[in-house]
């Protein structure tokens, strides 16, 4: 005689109702930050430096998607490669 299985059921997870942070991950609240493909990954005290690096990476990698985030105005502009 066969065996009858019975599958048990989980309980499903109650939702937060605020939303999980990662520590250690965001935007600064100064200065500028390079973001690549929606995360922010330096900061720079000054516009110029962020901007130079921005172009410098996406001329490198240009399938990457790189902004440079202004933390006072709390803004992000993409970099796009100049047309030749």
């Amino acid at each position: 005689m066969r065996q009858q299985r019975t599958q048990r059921m989980s309980t499903p997870t109650p939702i937060s109702p605020t939303p999980i942070s990662r520590a250690g991950v965001g935007l600064p609240t100064s200065g500028y930050a390079l973001i690549v493909d929606g995360q922010a990954k330096k900061e720079f005290d000054t516009q110029d430096r962020a901007l130079k690096a921005a172009r410098e990476l996406k001329g490198r990698f240009p399938n990457l998607q790189v902004k440079v985030f202004n933390a006072e105005k709390r803004q992000s502009e993409t970099i796009e490669l100049a047309v030749a």
